[in-house]
This record gives structure tokens, sequence and C-alpha cells, in this order.
């Protein structure tokens, strides 16, 4: 038996058998043995592709880093450092997408998509541009905008130093929340897992109620702009 199997045992035994176990428990397996393999740098790996892909939720890589950083694989000051460092290259990567995209395609693309509109894109990087700050900066600790907001950002131009900047402290925060969780509860870090599925869920549940109502008010748009056609060519 290797020594990663050893270190992996007490997170199978705290979830079920490990036929029953989670997607959340299984990921978790794998962040360790990545830690265990190239230490604090796997923390940051970890984070950067979380950033990348969004289902991958933070909220139990995190505490994974603090757990490892428990057991004297690494230090608790190298599990925040490495873990900020993988959010700001994460970021950074989906910053790059958003200005090669950059408001003209996207344009391109609304026009092209029913619902949608040019003008969508252009409300869009107005608003960024008046508060793309507070965005970046609170979308660091908000599941799922954590990365999407990134986007955005690249299409607006934000400039790279204040997207850096904004980003790190951001994710500072983020991640000292939950390495520490991960440091402070040891074994019993699948406590931090179920609030964290709780939290996704909410957020998930925003966002589609956010998503329905656009589609809502803009499809009741549409029709009430067909209603008032034909009342305009028989008044003329």
């Amino acid at each position: 038996m290797t020594d990663t199997t050893l270190t992996l045992s007490p997170l199978r035994a705290s979830s079920g058998s490990e036929d029953g176990q989670s997607w959340l428990t299984s990921l978790a397996d794998w962040t360790v043995s990545l830690m265990e393999i190239i230490g604090p740098v796997g923390a940051g790996v970890a984070i950067a592709l979380e950033n990348l892909f969004p289902p991958l939720p933070s909220e139990v890589v995190l505490p994974m880093a603090g757990l490892t950083a428990s057991r004297g694989s690494f230090t608790l000051f190298e599990a925040l450092l490495w873990t900020t460092v993988g959010s700001i290259v994460g970021a950074f990567m989906l910053y790059g997408l958003g200005r090669w995209l950059g408001a003209a395609r996207l344009r391109s693309f609304a026009a092209k998509m029913p619902l949608l509109h040019p003008e969508d894109v252009d409300r869009t990087v107005a608003w960024f541009e008046r508060h793309g700050g507070k965005a970046v900066f609170f979308g660091r600790m908000i599941p799922i905008f954590r990365s999407l907001i990134s986007i955005p950002a690249g299409v607006a131009k934000m400039p790279t130093w204040r997207f850096g900047l904004l980003t790190g402290a951001g994710s500072l925060i983020w991640n000292t929340i939950f390495v520490l969780s991960g440091f402070l509860l040891g074994e019993n870090w699948h406590i931090v897992e179920e609030y964290a599925s709780i939290l996704q869920y909410v957020v998930i549940a925003a966002v589609v109620i956010g998503v329905a109502w656009f589609l809502y008010a803009r499809i009741r748009s549409l029709l009430a702009s067909r209603n008032d056609a034909p009342a305009s060519r028989t008044d003329a």
C-alpha cells in the first residue's frame, strides 16, 4: 500500500464506503493525491482548473489544501500562496478569452441569436465599465460567478493590473476562509462539503430564475412589438 493510499483512506472513511462515495469525495481524493505528489503547487493547479471548469467546486478543493497542510505535507502559508496564485492564473486565462472575443464579436453573435440583440452586449459592457471593480472583487467570492466574471472583464478591457489586483484580493479572502476551514476541521472536512453544496445550489437556482426572467421579459417585449405592428399599418 502506498503512502498516498494511506493518506486518502481517512477521506473515504469519513464519507462512507468507497463504492458509494460521492463525486465530490472522489474529487477530494484526487486533489489530495495531486498535492501529495507535487506539493503545494498541486493546490494551485487544482484551483486554476477550477477557475476554467466552474462545475469543479473550489469549496471542496480549498479545504483539501488546508487538510493536507494540517498533515504537514506543506505549510499553511504555502497553501494560501499557491491557491491564490492558481486563482489568478485561471482567472487571467478566462480574461484573455474575453479580450479575444471582444465586444464586436459578441455583438455579431447576439445579432444571430433569437431573443438577443447587439444592444444587450452594449448595455452589459457599459454596466461593467461602471461597476466592474466591485463585480470582479465580490464575484471572486460567489460560486460559478468567480470564474465567469473574468470573461466580461476581458470584453470590457479592464486594465490588466486592476483586474489582477482585484482578483488577487478577492481570491485571497475566499481562499483563506476555506483553506483555514480544512486546516482546522481536519478529517471532518466533509462538513464544509455539505454547506458548500447548499451554497452552490442556491447560486444555480438564482441563475436559473434570472435567465427565466430575462427570457420572459424578452418574449413579452417581442410579442408586444408584433401586436403593435398591424395597428400601426391600419392607422396609416
